[in-house]
């Protein structure tokens, strides 16, 4: 028998100008630089988006006065195993009794699929996402998590204030990956690279992240 074939499930979000962008954040305009119609010699094109654009990682500096920058990152920490849980359509935050309830394996990088991903083909942003609340981050951390992702463009409450989710993680090195596609991707274990362009010093980059298994 040959070798079984893995299916890659690219879980990015297209970068499209005026696509869903986080409240109070930078929208995203693209336009012609140079063009070929125009009568330019190549087709060259001008961006303007946040360091939290689409799928995106956060970095320590996000949000810790003299935290780590993006580009600080190990690479050893977005690549390699992950496993997928799907979050109940009931629910509006993942807690601690939510993670108590499934088995993540030991696993150290850990994505959750939520309803939020059908919330990413509207145009406009929604408040009512389902966020990771400030317990279930602790439950993380105490099973050494070093990866957590999330479908939707924050992993925080919308109306938090202080940002507990975040500081609780950061502190911890533990990357923050936002804006994850996982519509079309069952539940279970798989390989994944998570690569944030490489932006030297800022709090966070657009990725491309895929899944294999």
């Amino acid at each position: 028998m040959g070798p079984t074939l893995r299916r890659i499930y690219d879980v990015s979000l297209p970068i499209i100008s005026e696509g869903l962008a986080f409240p109070g954040e930078p929208q995203i305009h693209i336009s012609a630089h140079q063009s070929i119609e125009r009568g330019d010699a190549a087709n060259v094109s001008a961006l303007a988006l946040g360091s939290h654009t689409g799928t995106h990682i956060d970095a320590p500096r996000h949000f810790l006065p003299g935290g780590g920058p993006v580009d600080a990152v190990p690479l050893e920490r977005l690549i390699g195993p992950a496993v997928v849980l799907g979050v109940p359509e009931h629910a509006t935050s993942i807690g601690a009794a939510e993670l108590r309830a499934r088995d993540l394996g030991g696993a150290r990088r850990v994505l959750f699929r939520t309803r939020n991903s059908a919330l990413l083909s509207k145009p406009r942003f929604t408040p009512g996402y389902v966020s990771l609340a400030p317990d279930g981050a602790e439950y993380l951390l105490d099973r050494e998590v070093e990866l957590v992702g999330i479908d939707y463009l924050s992993i925080e409450r919308f109306d938090s204030k202080d940002h507990p989710v975040h500081r609780m993680l950061l502190e911890r090195q533990v990357v923050i990956v936002e804006g994850l596609d996982l519509s079309a991707v069952p539940e279970g274990r798989y390989e994944v690279i998570c690569l944030p362009l490489r932006l030297a010093g800022l709090d966070g980059a657009p990725a491309r992240v895929v899944l294999i298994g």
